[in-house]
């Protein structure tokens, strides 16, 4: 049927009707944009210096109610007869902050909403909003319900409220009917904006009491963003302490313009090992950047370059420094204000000032140059380390492709391109194992005892790098550890950030339901198999973790009987076991000579059969302790390693000394 389209097909859903269908027509992005909206409120009250303390609850039902200790929101009658809460929450583009770039600042010189939109655009698109208002006169109370008035609800009780209560508290619940089927605002939206708006409002405590899982959690920060600052970032690896940077212009983006005011609040500090950066505008988090993120990148790679050059420390044709490079050391958060609205948009993420731009640009650049002039030794401390950050960045790009290019080859299990492997037939990696064993010698037998269904193997030619001591672009160099990288399938796991960029790792793509380490029962089959561990875990811990590396033990000791029967031990206890247990049926008890020399009947039976061999899990149970030992025995601590063979020799001695 053929729709009909004329002019009873025009409708108009009026003003309330428009917002509740299309919040975002008025720059509510979301539900959990309405929290920022009425909290903005408050913190502009306690940012004129009205309340210290604003309290928020989620409530029960899932509403939220913000409490703050500032003047009340006026909502009584003014000089005109109007009632002014009216205006405040059921008039858009109706507000107290129009006023700010005026002659004294008007009522807040500079403020998170100046549209005034959010209170109204909140009790809109929202299935209730109650708002109390406690004067100094008495308290104020509305009611809105689907943002029309509740019949009869405003009243104000003549009373007299201490200095304690004064203040404001509104009750909301974001209607799901406006925004699609999402109307409880979300307890980590809640937490995560006070936790932002408590490192730019030094001295300004949020408390957060969520009714529904009973839980209080406090937001303070006595010195706003150099206390947030230092508790990021480790005293041990510090280059330099917070540094601050202020100052205060005035002037237009263009000659048509007014003059507007603006702030800026720069605090910064270099060290060697976190790197953090947050632009704050008028106290709301520039999550999309904006002028902030543009002069900071510009003024920092400026004077560092220049200096750099200056101080000769570039090499022979060596490339410029990037902000990248600076930025791995760098933990910085800007705050600005201005006393108009900069914002591009009602949600408040990105803000845009040609003035702001130029004239911090240019003040950052003296205040940079001042402080390295004045302040030579973090100035050079700060100078090599953004050199190390840059050459190792450059480093771990050629590592990068090199490594992209070494393990670009795939290998499956039919057609293998890798010296020393054998495959299996099948390619179910719920089922298939890799055994990684020690020389080609032991790959013969290996080959002739296995289940070549299920069961591959891979010969370790030569000796294996200890990856703990050595960098990734010397690791990719070694044959042995790309096949193995390649044959094992599920790539690199790289947490560093200089060379994250080299992480491959998906632990979809292993090829193995087990990873078995098989060396001979001998000091060299304990070393390589140490270094095989130590490879998986440098390059594919989690492999360990979730328990797909095992080792297969090797008998000690093969007994045999009159009967041509054959008994084999593990250890000196098992073998002696077994000889009182035979008795005169004992004919010989021969020491095992390495797996090379094996029978394939005995590699089965001893190795690769599942139902007679011996593997030990590879577990990690605790990390730390983990850590700890693999830096004892491969890394750099040579003392520790000294220390504990002084105390432990006598374990390992076959006949230890009294």
């Amino acid at each position: 049927m053929e729709r009909v389209y004329n002019e009873d097909s025009m409708k108009s859903l009026g003003i309330l009707g428009g917002v509740r269908a299309k919040p975002a027509s008025i720059g509510l992005e979301g539900n959990n944009h309405t929290f920022l909206e009425i909290l903005a409120n408050s913190i502009d009250e306690a940012r004129a210096g009205y309340g210290r303390i604003i309290r928020v609850y989620k409530n029960v039902d899932a509403s939220v109610t913000i409490r703050d200790y500032g003047r009340g929101v006026p909502m009584g009658m003014n000089s005109e007869g109007e009632y002014v809460y009216d205006k405040v929450f059921n008039e858009l583009w109706a507000g107290g902050k129009y006023d700010n770039n005026e002659e004294g600042g008007g009522s807040y010189e500079d403020s998170l909403g100046t549209n005034g939109v959010g209170a109204t655009g909140t009790n809109y698109t929202s299935d209730f909003l109650t708002v109390y208002s406690f004067k100094p006169e008495g308290t104020y109370f509305v009611r809105y319900e689907k943002g029309i008035e509740v019949e009869g609800s405003y009243n104000f009780t003549k009373q007299k409220n201490d200095d304690d209560t004064i203040g404001t508290e509104i009750t909301w619940r974001p209607s799901s009917e406006c925004f699609r089927g999402k109307g409880e605002i979300d307890d980590e939206y809640i937490e995560t904006t006070l936790a932002d708006q408590s490192i730019v409002n030094g001295g300004l405590k949020f408390i957060f009491e969520n009714e529904k899982t009973g839980e209080v959690k406090e937001f303070y920060y006595e010195n706003g963003i150099a206390d947030y600052i230092n508790s990021i970032t480790s005293e041990e690896h510090r280059l330099t302490n917070v540094i601050h940077f202020n100052t205060e212009r005035k002037g237009r983006d263009n000659e048509e313009d007014k003059d507007y005011k603006i702030k800026a609040n720069i605090y910064f500090s270099f060290n060697r090992e976190t790197s953090f950066n947050r632009y704050y505008h008028n106290t709301s988090w520039l999550a999309n950047g904006g002028t902030p993120e543009d002069f900071i990148k510009n003024s920092f790679t400026f004077i560092v370059d220049k200096f750099l050059k200056e101080q000769n420390l570039y090499n022979k044709n060596e490339k410029k420094v990037s902000f990248d490079d600076i930025a791995d050391s760098l933990v910085i958060v800007t705050s600005t204000f201005s006393t108009i609205s900069l914002f591009t948009d009602q949600t408040k993420k990105e803000m845009r000032s040609d003035f702001m731009k130029k004239e911090i640009t240019a003040w950052m650049r003296e205040q940079l140059s001042i402080y390295f002039v004045e302040n030579p030794n973090e100035a050079k401390l700060i100078l090599q380390q953004v050199l190390v950050n840059k050459r190792s960045r450059e480093k771990a790009e050629k590592t990068r492709l090199d490594v992209k290019k070494k393990l670009s080859g795939t290998v499956n299990n039919i057609t293998a391109r890798v010296d020393g492997l054998v495959t299996c037939t099948s390619k179910d990696p719920k089922k298939t194992e890799l055994y990684i064993v020690e020389g080609k010698s032991a790959l013969g037998s290996t080959q002739q005892g296995r289940d070549a269904m299920y069961q591959a193997i891979i010969a370790i030619r030569g000796k294996v790098l200890n990856c703990l001591k050595a960098d990734y672009s010397t690791i990719f160099k070694s044959e042995i550890i790309t096949d193995l990288v390649k044959v094992i399938g599920c790539g690199i796991e790289v947490k560093s950030k200089h060379n994250k960029e080299l992480n491959t790792f998906d632990i979809n793509n292993l090829k193995w339901s087990k990873i078995i380490i098989t060396t001979d029962a001998d000091v060299d089959g304990y070393h390589i198999r140490t270094l095989v561990l130590t490879m998986i875990k440098v390059l594919m811990p989690t492999l360990i973790e979730q328990g797909y590396v095992y080792i297969a033990e090797s008998p000690l000791f093969e007994i045999t009987t009159k009967k041509d029967e054959s008994f084999f031990a593990y250890t000196d206890k098992e073998k002696d076991e077994i000889v009182a247990r035979l008795g005169s049926q004992v004919e010989s008890i021969q020491r095992s000579k390495g797996l090379g020399e094996n029978t394939a009947e005995m590699m089965w039976q001893t190795t690769m059969n599942p139902e007679t061999r011996r593997l030990i899990k590879v577990t990690s149970m605790d990390e730390v302790e983990t850590q700890n030992a693999f830096d004892l025995f491969l890394g750099d601590n040579l003392a520790g390693r000294k220390e504990y063979i002084e105390e432990n020799l006598h374990k390992y001695l076959d006949d230890p000394l009294d």
